[in-house]
């Protein structure tokens, strides 16, 4: 079964960026779309950004134009890019195959966006 391990989250101050990192263990990651998931306190997961086995990407409206997902399947990771970072977007950050889930949940990484 793979394993995904989000990492690279924190505490920042409006404005200011991340970079989120996800490593899948195992085999199978190239052939799948992959995703970032956020859940913020008290709301649902949502789906953010997706990057399909070919490279396309997708954004909910919320984060188009500051967040960039991309991936490196020789690595199986798939990263993050927040910039222009809003307290809105403090969450709980998890990344999964998309647009449906394949792989049990990492721990995810927390964003913290604060001043």
């Amino acid at each position: 079964q793979v394993q995904l391990v989000e990492s690279g989250g924190g505490l920042v101050q409006p404005g200011g960026s991340l970079r989120l990192s996800c490593a899948a263990s195992g085999s199978g990651f190239s052939i799948y779309g992959m995703g970032w998931y956020r859940q913020a306190p008290g709301k649902q997961r949502e789906l953010v950004a997706t990057i399909a086995r070919a490279g396309s990407t997708s954004y909910v409206d919320s984060v188009k134009g500051r967040f960039t997902i991309s991936r490196d399947n020789a690595k199986n990771t798939v990263y993050l890019q927040i910039n222009s970072l809003k307290p809105e977007d403090t969450a709980v950050y998890y990344c999964n195959t998309a647009p449906s889930t394949r792989y049990y949940w990492g721990q995810g990484t927390q964003v913290t966006v604060s001043s």
